[in-house]
């Protein structure tokens, strides 16, 4: 999997563009000011350069080499500093209720480890911290099935629908959790009519 997104990450050209997730971007509002905010499986960094420019402070991994030297590339092209580290959600550490803010834009996990991760993650997020979640849903195969540029997994067992993402994250009050069809135009890979899952909340 590691080797699969390294060859993703490899070429010049972003994989999902340098434009941050128009959802993520248009909340931002949710998140304090001057908040540290976390980016889990974070890939090219589009996002948490986006909020490093916008006065965030931004820690953000992912397993892929590939992804932290576009990253790294993206932020020096845009003028801000974010703290990147390479390693795997499954051995990512850092201190409980360590951080104001919690994204997840397109990270998917197998079944027999999501859960683990999903409650791992909501430990570092502080009471009160905000939560913002994009992902394909369990639809996305469907809906997506005459469009091969949206890109997405092809393995149902990866896809989510809101109710299992709200039992996963059971210390967070959601304010919004709903699927809806939407046009993608994020990079090469993200292009046309997408399923997604689109949550915001904060700790209790």
């Amino acid at each position: 999997m590691k080797e699969m997104w390294n060859e993703r990450y490899s070429p010049p050209e972003y994989a999902y563009g340098k434009r941050p997730n128009i959802f993520f971007a248009e909340n931002l509002n949710v998140f304090a000011n001057n908040a540290h905010i976390l980016f889990a499986a974070e890939g090219e960094g589009r996002n948490a350069v986006y909020a490093a420019s916008k006065g965030f402070r931004v820690k953000c991994f992912d397993f892929s080499i590939e992804a932290k030297n576009k990253a790294l590339t993206l932020a020096k092209e845009k003028g801000v500093e974010i703290d990147y580290e390479v390693t795997d959600l499954l051995s990512y550490k850092a201190e409980t209720e360590l951080f104001d803010g919690l994204v997840l834009i397109y990270a998917h996990f197998p079944p027999s480890n999501r859960q683990l991760i999903h409650r791992k993650l909501q430990k570092l997020l502080r009471p009160g911290g905000a939560f913002i979640l994009e992902a394909f849903s369990k639809n996305h195969l469907m809906v997506s099935k005459n469009n091969k540029k949206t890109s997405g997994p092809q393995n149902i067992e990866l896809l989510y629908n809101t109710q299992t993402l709200q039992e996963d994250f059971d210390e967070i009050r959601f304010s919004r959790a709903q699927e809806s069809i939407e046009i993608l135009d994020e990079g090469p890979y993200h292009q046309g009519k997408s399923s997604l899952i689109r949550m915001i909340g904060k700790k209790k």
